[in-house]
């Protein structure tokens, strides 16, 4: 099972950008799934994005889609996401997480301990 460890968090204001970041450790961590959920104050946790393990397919959800973009560098055990024109609507807990494959790309199976990005308006 990967450990994961997100960083890149923060306060940004309407319209800017952050990179998150999520270290994973493991031997294996080309043959996982990854992605990021979110969760907002007083709401379940949400898909945000999902990448294959050789990073050749991507999913978004509807929301962030053309803004948000999820990539993953194997050699380096660590999967991003780059978040453009940043919404307060998009503040939360954002979380990396792992899924069993590719047909349950939107249910993780396990995540991280989350880092929190609070976009003001």
């Amino acid at each position: 099972q990967l450990q994961l460890v997100e960083s890149g968090g923060g306060l940004v204001q309407a319209g800017g950008s952050l990179r998150l970041s999520c270290a994973a450790s493991g031997r294996t961590f080309s043959s996982y799934v990854m992605g990021w959920g979110r969760q907002a104050p007083g709401k379940e946790r949400e898909f945000v994005a999902s990448i294959s393990g050789r990073g050749v397919s991507r999913d978004y959800a509807d929301s962030v889609k053309g803004r948000f973009s999820i990539s993953r560098d194997n050699d380096k055990n660590t999967v991003y996401l780059q978040m453009n024109s940043l919404k307060p609507e998009d503040t939360g807990g954002y979380y990396c997480a792992v899924s069993k494959d590719w047909r349950t790309r939107t249910d993780f199976s396990s995540w991280g301990q989350g880092t929190q990005v609070t976009v003001s308006s």
